[in-house]
């Protein structure tokens, strides 16, 4: 898939969204990218998984035993991850503030894991998840991710492989541009503030 074609995939989902956004960061965007709302139909998540999977290099691709990723945004992407590389899919979620694994789901010592987040603005996130893998006994031998908006800045530990980049600008809380001051800023993500 080009670069075009996905955006194409988020703009027939209605999932580009234009107006003031304040972010899970805490920083300001013209742009939001609602991944929830790409990933609504089957078949859309289908396609983009299987191009996901395909930017991975053939032999990290090869290693994968299990793909897990972040609650909620991560959930849809991977599952599709899973059946699209043929492996368990299960996630993280923040109980009490810090990932961890819950529900059954459980790593060998030595599993190998795919990281699969939906979009990934600063990192963080994908950090504290891969921190919580390795925890839990798991070896994050790459991430990737529908989107990467962090201008290619996010270091995330592990090779990373989105699908996409988007460069839309964000902007600390004092350093907004006027078209953005002068209007409320909406807080479209499921997520409380970092």
């Amino acid at each position: 898939m080009t670069d075009e074609e996905v955006l194409a995939e988020f703009r027939a989902s209605k999932a580009l969204l234009e107006g003031h956004f304040l972010l899970s960061s805490g920083r300001h965007s013209a742009h939001y990218l609602q991944c929830a709302r790409v990933l609504m139909n089957p078949n859309r998540a289908a396609r983009l998984a299987v191009a996901l999977a395909a930017r991975l290099p053939h032999d990290i691709r090869k290693q994968v035993g299990k793909v897990v990723s972040p609650a909620m945004g991560g959930v849809v992407i991977g599952q599709e991850m899973g059946r699209a590389l043929q492996v368990d899919a299960m996630f993280v979620e923040r109980p009490t503030g810090t990932f961890e694994l819950r529900r059954g789901f459980a790593l060998e010592p030595g599993d190998k894991v795919l990281l699969v987040e939906d979009v990934v603005t600063t990192g963080l996130s994908s950090r504290e998840a891969i921190k919580a893998i390795e925890e839990a006994g798991g070896k994050v031998i790459a991430a990737v991710s529908l989107v990467d908006r962090s201008a290619g800045a996010a270091e995330l530990g592990v090779p990373f492989f989105p699908l996409v980049a988007l460069n839309f600008p964000t902007y600390a809380a004092d350093e907004l541009p006027p078209e953005l001051a002068g209007t409320p800023a909406v807080k479209p993500g499921s997520r409380a503030l970092s």
